[in-house]
């Protein structure tokens, strides 16, 4: 009977308190660079000015986790570029839509408080 209380016990305070624990999301709030990264969701669209690439860039602290409320840009295209959502989610998740009238590829790269991301992802638009 000690044993079923102490099992109950275990089962109903101390485990879920710490699954909570183990799991909850603590982000800093600072961008880690480094950690952040770019990716392309779809990267080859008809160059009509309507098609879209869509391209992610997820902002992460020095634990990889999320990083909401911040701000991104993309560089390596003039005209074209649209934000999806001004400011990284939940996920540190920040979108964009990425049109084109001009056949061709595109270098992409992010930026985060003038400080490049890692990566870059080559768009591509064709007729």
């Amino acid at each position: 009977m000690a044993g079923m209380v102490l099992m109950f016990f275990l089962a109903s305070s101390v485990i879920p308190r710490a699954l909570v624990t183990l799991t909850r999301a603590s982000s800093s709030g600072e961008v880690v660079v480094s950690g952040s990264y770019l990716l392309g969701e779809r990267i080859l669209a008809k160059a009509d000015g309507k098609d879209t690439n869509k391209v992610n860039v997820f902002l992460l602290d020095k634990n990889g986790k999320p990083v909401q409320g911040k701000s991104v840009d993309l560089a390596g295209m003039t005209t074209g570029v649209k934000q999806i959502n001004d400011l990284s989610d939940a996920t540190g998740k920040v979108s964009f839509n990425l049109t084109s009238t001009t056949e061709g590829q595109y270098k992409i790269n992010a930026n985060y408080n003038g400080q490049e991301l890692p990566q870059t992802i080559v768009v591509t638009f064709r007729n």
